[in-house]
């Protein structure tokens, strides 16, 4: 038995690797300094790169985590998620490859054990990356233990006292679910990398990011899935023709989706799991083997001491200005503990922006950040910036440019034309305002228009890129020549006509 609960010992194997890197039994707390130009609460990418960044501009820097460092990216969240997905899209291949001419047997054999040992065992070849060991000898103070901050300068853990100059709080998130009576023990996006056996059958709660993608992994690998959500689509927060597309796939790989369903309790039968739904066509009884909730997150500030160190906070987390800056104003917050979009790359960019801020009188605001987002269910949905509807609420007039995927010879040929593009600019102009893409590959489309907005690139410009043929960023081209037409008004169209005639 192990912090993992009852595994095989292949996979208490690759957990154990996995502790020895972020967590060694074995550490010991160096002994503090008189004084640190820097403390970081918690591990995870926003603590990470708040030490690393600057610790390499100079800084004296202590780290303090209590469980493993790397946090939810690296234990609970995208490496394992997405090592999931890969085996799940393996799995997907294999059973369309009949349609590109390649015959395969009737039956995809799935050996799960071995799908989930590759998850821990990836899990903890990444985490050298995260690595006690790897983060003191870059000359970061490393403490591992739980770390609370005794009064406004002063942080506490194992007994040793750190006096900062500056501290930042990046102690994350944790699943929350929802008071359902019955959801106590159930498997969350934290505790489902334990699971050995298959469960036959997987009620999903929830059909947001994490709901979607991991129904859809699990469908594909041979579960029967239903995932039910209270909203009446898939990924509420997206443009509603993504969120067709994807809850068509989910359906095509056999996810049973219950829309406008609210769960009301779960209850035991036997070994299985019942669930009662509320649905507009009347009460619902789900039987499952294993439930699964993708929803609900909560901020790590209990037992924090943020009273102590004057740091305000409430239900949605640490409360911060623009620049990031805490109601003490030697203390920043940064990642999940304070943002509104939690992914691991806002926390990157946020905790770049707050060693920016805390050290060279910076006053970089976090909604100047650009940041992208990627539903990585297959096809993919990313988006960057403004949906139309945000742009409409502000009272920004927009023009909208989109083009199918099977406009693109390349999708067309990788047999990837369920998908489309479409970008938002301010009407009158050519400025991006924001863009979403639904394509398997979408989390690449969307990079440079990212890129694009973060550079003040406009969407005509766009239209000069020369890229290979064939490749799917070509739509990119396609979306701007759609613009620049409707730059071509009546009076353009005839002085191009005369220049032309000119030149005869």
């Amino acid at each position: 038995m192990s912090e993992w609960g009852q595994v095989e010992p292949a996979a208490e194997r690759w957990n154990r690797a996995l502790v020895e890197h972020a967590h060694p039994p074995g550490w010991r707390n160096p002994a503090p300094a008189a004084r640190y130009d820097l403390v970081v609460l918690g591990g995870g990418t926003a603590g990470l790169v708040s030490a690393i960044v600057s610790a390499g501009l100079g800084a004296r820097v202590a780290l303090v985590e209590r469980h493993l460092l790397g946090g939810d990216c690296l234990v609970s969240g995208c490496v394992p998620s997405k090592t999931l997905l890969r085996s799940a899209r393996a799995a997907a291949d294999v059973r369309a490859a009949t349609q590109f001419g390649v015959r395969v047997p009737e039956k995809v054999e799935i050996d799960f054990s071995a799908v989930m040992e590759r998850v821990r065992r990836v899990r903890a070849e990444i985490a050298p990356h995260d690595s006690a060991k790897r983060y003191s000898e870059l000359g970061i103070d490393v403490f591992l233990g739980h770390g609370r901050f005794v009064d406004a300068r002063t942080l506490e853990v194992a007994g040793a006292r750190l006096p900062f100059k500056r501290a930042v709080v990046a102690t994350g998130a944790r699943a929350a679910p929802p008071p359902i009576p019955g959801l106590e023990d159930c498997l969350t996006n934290e505790s489902v990398w334990s699971l050995v056996e298959q469960p036959r059958r997987l009620a999903v709660i929830g059909a947001g990011p994490a709901g979607c993608e991991l129904a859809q992994a699990f469908a594909r690998l041979g579960t029967q899935v239903t995932a039910l959500e209270l909203a009446p689509q898939v990924l509420i927060r997206e443009d509603p023709d993504a969120a067709a597309l994807v809850a068509a796939a989910l359906e095509q790989d056999g996810v049973e989706l219950l829309l406008g369903a609210k769960l009301e309790r779960v209850e035991r039968r036997g070994a299985a799991r019942v669930l009662r739904v509320s649905t507009a066509h009347g009460p619902r009884e789900v039987e499952a083997d294993a439930v699964l909730v993708a929803v609900g997150r909560a901020p790590n500030v209990e037992d924090a001491g943020l009273e102590a160190a004057g740091i305000r906070y409430d239900a949605r987390g640490v409360t911060v200005d623009a620049q990031l800056r805490t109601s003490n104003p030697r203390v920043f917050a940064a990642g999940d503990v304070c943002l509104e979009t939690k992914f691991t790359h806002a926390a990157d960019a946020s905790a770049k922006l707050v060693v920016r801020n805390a050290f060279f009188f910076g006053r970089r605001r976090a909604a100047d950040l650009v940041i992208p987002w990627v539903t990585y269910t297959d096809p993919e949905v990313a988006h960057v910036g403004l949906y139309e509807r945000d742009a409409h609420a502000r009272g920004i007039a927009v023009d909208s440019f989109q083009a199918p995927l099977a406009d693109n010879d390349r999708a067309r040929a990788d047999g990837e034309s369920a998908g489309f593009m479409k970008v938002h600019v301010r009407k009158g102009s050519d400025a991006i305002l924001g863009a979403t893409v639904v394509a398997r590959h979408a989390g690449d489309l969307i990079a440079p228009l990212a890129t694009a907005m973060a550079g003040g690139v406009g969407l005509g410009k766009l239209v000069e890129l020369v890229l290979p043929y064939p490749t799917q960023p070509e739509l990119i081209k396609t979306v701007a020549s759609a613009y620049t037409r409707t730059r071509l008004t009546p009076l353009a169209a005839r002085v191009l006509r005369g220049l032309i005639r000119s030149k005869r």
